[in-house]
């Protein structure tokens, strides 16, 4: 039962994984999220720290108040958000310890952080597009995969496809226009 539970919540997204934790809060789901991402609390405490025990320590007690923290704060992007939380509880051990420089190697791991940050978005961005596609039709999907990414024109799309040139138009428009519906809710796609 444990096993099989386990298994299922493994193959949650991250926001669906995050939901339901804060739902239904369960070691069994807390210990996926652990799985999950252990590695990069503990590569992000290591970049930040330079000694291995202090990040294993930091490691250690950002998980034991990960739960809690979890069930208070709104998430939208749980990776950036974790990610975040590393960088601030490094910065916050390195200013205990009287660390009042700044390394230039530290400068080097922010810019670092910013196009992880940058690449979580962009990663998040395509994802939501490609759940917002899984509801259109399917011809609606090729045709606007034509245009979009093969840079086709409305003509070529129609010889390619066989397809009346007028129901290539149809199907791009009516696509633009019921991703732009689907994914007006979604912040990484406002003003853009």
């Amino acid at each position: 039962m444990l096993f099989s539970a386990r298994r299922t919540y493994r193959k949650l997204d991250d926001h669906s994984l995050i939901s339901e934790f804060r739902a239904h809060p369960s070691p069994i789901l807390f210990s996926v999220i652990y799985e999950r991402y252990a590695h990069l609390v503990l590569g992000v405490c290591l970049k930040y720290l330079k000694d291995e025990e202090e990040a294993k320590d930091l490691s250690a007690d950002i998980f034991e108040k990960l739960g809690q923290r979890i069930l208070k704060q709104e998430i939208q992007y749980f990776k950036a958000w974790l990610f975040q939380l590393c960088k601030n509880e490094c910065l916050m051990l390195l200013r205990k310890k009287k660390h009042y420089f700044i390394p230039t190697d530290l400068i080097q791991i922010e810019s670092e952080a910013d196009r992880v940050d940058a690449k979580v978005e962009q990663e998040t961005r395509y994802k939501l597009l490609e759940e917002a596609m899984g509801q259109l039709k399917e011809q609606q999907v090729e045709c606007l995969r034509l245009f979009f990414f093969k840079d086709m024109s409305y003509q070529e799309i129609s010889s390619s496809l066989q397809m009346d040139l007028k129901k290539v138009k149809s199907h791009i428009q009516n696509g633009k226009r019921m991703l732009k519906l689907s994914l007006s809710d979604h912040e990484e796609f406002r003003n853009k």
